[in-house]
């Protein structure tokens, strides 16, 4: 057996907080957390579902609106909770919908066109709920999620509590912290920490490189990554560094946003957080012909960082994390270009100077664009990183702490674009057909 004392406590910490927070996921995870809900629902009915009833919360519902469920073709949550009754898979957790059939897909589609999906906004006060309630007959089960993902509090049938969480055990047995942790940590865990240790993190590189080779296709979302490779034959781009960067990151999450029926590999609960702390890094690796040390040091680097910048956020708020994710990702090129803590520190900086005000209004085809635009913001603050330029802590929410800085960005996420969300949420809740839309109707 291996020998753990020998290895720093606060990096058993980290390599717990990365193996938790960076897990594969089929599909956004909002509507996936409603799809987990229905299905575990569903298994413990026992019988056939013949009506869901479905409530989200406000953030929850913000970010499953647009985002196209894989293997269905259709967005939105109410597809989602229905095949995740009909033909979802519990035990796959955030790829619960991996195993869905044409047939699966079409009798969710027939149960929504008749009218026995309903979806309401909880009033609750977590920022991540899912809860599904299915029924045949009299006979009825409910299972509520809260806080995570697929964290199951609640199971109720016909009415009666049938499971209830300990969340304090519960947080306790998972939980991580990372109070008192400063960038530097994160820094120094990267560059020693046994490389046996941290191997795992090249799954995140495999997978997030899978889905971006299917969404250089042109097949899903917003084909930037095949619109950018086209120009490049027409002239009108460049064939550089930067131009691979943002393509292939892009393209990872149009297929990811449009309904590839691949894994994302996720961080914080977010799958374009797993892209975008992967694919520059995985893209910059390539290009220097970095060898196998290299880039799986500047991996754990990006994604650790970007867990531990986003842990001063809410989990779901008006501010668009995949940001956050782009800084662990210049993090993780710096190293790979210049391999020390000053570097990393600067890029992180110009970065909070640049996209720190970038909103998150929904999953949808559209973040595609906010990841590219965070991959090139990344980039640009590596290249002055590089040539030791940095936004000083004389200008905006940068402080010359680069800690001091995460942390003021963490109090405009969490204080600042409170009242953004809300009205984010109601100009959303007011367009026409994006709430209840049909299994036909594309938003």
């Amino acid at each position: 057996m291996k020998d753990e004392s020998s290895i720093n406590p606060l990096w058993l910490t980290f390599i717990k907080a990365v193996k938790k927070e960076v897990v594969p996921a089929l599909g956004c995870t909002e509507p996936i957390s409603l799809a987990f809900a229905a299905a575990v629902a569903a298994s413990r009915l026992g019988k056939p579902v013949e009506r869901i009833e479905a409530k989200v919360s406000g953030n929850l519902m913000k970010n499953g609106m647009g985002v196209t469920v894989p293997g269905t073709g259709t967005t939105g949550l109410v597809i989602a909770a229905a095949v995740g009754a009909l033909g979802g898979n519990p035990d796959a957790k955030l790829e619960v919908l991996k195993n869905l059939t044409p047939e699966q897909v079409e009798a969710a589609k027939t149960l929504i066109t008749e009218n026995k999906v309903e979806l309401s906004v909880a009033e609750v006060p977590n920022a991540l709920y899912a809860e599904a309630t299915v029924f045949n007959g009299e006979n009825s089960v409910k299972v509520c999620i809260a806080d995570e993902h697929i964290n199951i509090i609640r199971v109720e049938r016909n009415g009666k509590t049938v499971f209830e969480s300990n969340q304090t055990e519960a947080n306790e047995l998972d939980s991580y912290s990372l109070s008192g942790v400063k960038a530097l940590d994160v820094y120094k865990f990267a560059m020693q920490v046994p490389l046996a240790e941290i191997a795992f993190i090249k799954e995140a590189a495999t997978m997030n490189d899978s889905l971006s080779k299917v969404g250089m296709s042109g097949e899903y979302g917003l084909k930037i990554g095949a619109t950018m490779s086209r120009n490049i034959k027409t002239g009108l781009m460049d064939d550089s560094l930067l131009t691979k960067i943002l393509m292939r990151t892009a393209a990872a999450s149009d297929a990811r946003m449009g309904g590839a029926t691949l894994p994302a590999m996720t961080n914080s609960g977010s799958g374009n957080q797993g892209i975008a702390a992967t694919m520059p890094v995985v893209v910059v690796a390539e290009y220097i012909k970095a060898n196998d040390e290299a880039l799986t040091r500047a991996l754990i680097l990006s994604h650790m960082m970007a867990i531990y910048i986003h842990d001063k956020l809410p989990k779901l708020s008006a501010f668009c994390a995949v940001t956050t994710a782009s800084m662990g990702a210049a993090a993780g090129m710096a190293l790979l270009l210049k391999a020390d803590f000053k570097s990393v520190s600067m890029a992180i900086s110009n970065m909070i100077g640049d996209v720190a005000g970038m909103i998150c209004d929904g999953a949808s085809n559209s973040c595609a664009m906010k990841v590219s635009t965070s991959a090139t913001a990344a980039f640009k603050a590596v290249l002055m990183a590089m040539d030791g330029t940095r936004v000083t802590g004389s200008e905006g929410i940068v402080d010359e702490d680069i800690d001091q800085s995460i942390t003021n960005l963490g109090c405009l996420a969490s204080q600042g674009m409170v009242q953004t969300d809300g009205q984010i949420l109601e100009i959303m809740l007011n367009k026409k057909n994006t709430l209840y839309c049909n299994a036909d109707e594309a938003i």
